[in-house]
């Protein structure tokens, strides 16, 4: 029996600013695939996991998306290798149920564990150990990718469509399956300390020691702060216990945020207050201290969720990486501008990538200092402020994260990924998105 596509005003991205009207098929078995990825004159499909990226790169209003989650088993797992095989609807959190007690984790994780692993392979995530570790495409073995066109390819490291599946936002084929090969660990707490710095410009000193000794770093900022305390923050950073259990996390969030935020709770006064609320917690806990891996990799995951702290019309996030030789001055200069708008966002991040070659064609991250924080959507008034931000990235050499965008332009777009023009030619003709379609040219 073939899956039908069904008419829903439910599909969103996370940051909830897009909603339009999508038809919706929910496959349970891989063989029910075929017949949904195959092209059709209804128009481009699109395969779309738990929605966590926050533009429009999952998006494809007013056509076809396939919805993955419900592939979700495990197809293998070696317990002695660390290397498993799973269909792409698997989260990163059901992996982890999986891995932990064996004592294994992910390579790398993003700042939530409700992602598939396809969309882990399509966004090529990173995370705190990107320094150390590189991107998640980097431990990826093999991925099984269905094309419209009927093909079937089973892809490795070095095959041109595995790289440009890598980061490819869905847009070569179905991810039907994804094998990986898992970290190592010797239990699932974590020795962590956290470091306050009074001034963005210290950070990077910190950040580089910091380092030489952990495997896990990053820090939080205000980015509302301004003059001698421009981008204060607190640098957290962490190494695996060598003793302790190997219990995962709960796998339901703690808190929930039942309905959207008010507009007043979002000002510049609220969220400035919580920013310095939230920094001198932080630094009252300065030092040493253990964690369990669940708190300190997704705190924001507690609470489910939580995008409708941003109110109904949604918010933005804007996330860019700019290179060593461009970084100290680029975000000082980012956050100068952010703290003269008054546009308010809860405490920024801060974190670093190391010197890895791209997994993929149009991978984000490389080697610089990358900060991700959040606009509440207020129409043009934000889109300004992006624009502004967007010029100084241009200038220091830098480029936006796709999963993370929901209004780059085609020449933004183009200028920060080089090999854009390449990846043209491995995408499939049957499949788009509202990100695709705005940034294609």
């Amino acid at each position: 029996m073939t899956v039908p596509f069904l008419q829903s005003d439910a599909i969103a991205s996370w940051g909830r600013v897009v909603r339009a009207s999508h038809r919706v098929a929910r496959p349970r078995f891989t063989d029910e695939l075929p017949a949904l990825i195959a092209a059709s004159e209804a128009g481009p499909a699109l395969p779309i996991g738990l929605r966590r990226s926050y533009g429009d790169s999952n998006l494809n209003p007013d056509g076809r998306v396939i919805d993955m989650t419900g592939l979700d088993r495990v197809i293998a797992f070696g317990r002695e290798t660390g290397v498993m095989r799973a269909e792409a609807g698997l989260s990163l959190s059901q992996a982890l149920q999986i891995l932990v007690p064996a004592g294994w984790f992910l390579p790398t994780t993003p700042g939530t564990r409700f992602v598939t692993l396809g969309g882990a392979v399509a966004n090529d995530v990173h995370g705190k150990n990107h320094h150390s570790a590189g991107s998640f495409g980097a431990s990826v073995t093999r991925i099984k990718l269905l094309r419209t066109d009927g093909s079937a390819h089973e892809l490795a490291p070095g095959d041109p469509m595995f790289h440009a599946t890598v980061g490819g936002l869905g847009l070569t084929g179905l991810i039907a399956w994804v094998e990986f090969r898992a970290a190592r660990i010797p239990s699932a707490q974590l020795d962590a300390q956290d470091a306050e710095f009074g001034h963005v410009r210290d950070y990077f000193d910190i950040a580089a020691e910091a380092h030489t000794r952990f495997e896990h770093t990053m820090a939080w900022i205000d980015c509302l702060s301004g003059g001698a305390r421009l981008g204060r923050g607190v640098l957290s950073a962490a190494n695996w216990r060598q003793d302790g259990d190997l219990t995962p996390h709960r796998e339901d969030p703690k808190l929930a945020m039942p309905i959207d935020a008010p507009g007043f709770a979002l000002s510049r006064m609220a969220i400035g207050a919580f920013n310095s609320i939230f920094h001198d917690l932080k630094r009252m806990r300065t030092g040493p201290y253990v964690s369990h891996y669940e708190p300190f990799l997704y705190p924001l995951d507690k609470i489910a969720h939580w995008n409708r702290l941003y109110g109904r019309d949604g918010f933005y996030q804007y996330q860019c990486v700019l290179p060593p030789t461009t970084a100290r001055e680029g975000v000082e200069e980012l956050l100068k501008v952010i703290a003269a708008s008054g546009q308010a966002s809860f405490l920024a991040v801060l974190k670093d990538f190391g010197a890895h070659a791209p997994a993929g064609l149009l991978s984000f991250p490389m080697e610089g200092t990358t900060l991700a924080l959040d606009f509440r959507n207020q129409g043009e008034r934000t889109l300004t402020l992006m624009a502004d931000l967007d010029r100084i990235v241009l200038s220091a050499g830098g480029r936006l994260y796709p999963a993370k965008d929901g209004r780059i332009s085609a020449a933004m777009f183009a200028a920060g990924f080089p090999k854009l023009q390449d990846f043209r030619g491995y995408v499939d003709p049957g499949l788009s998105s509202a990100f695709w379609r705005r940034v294609a040219g």
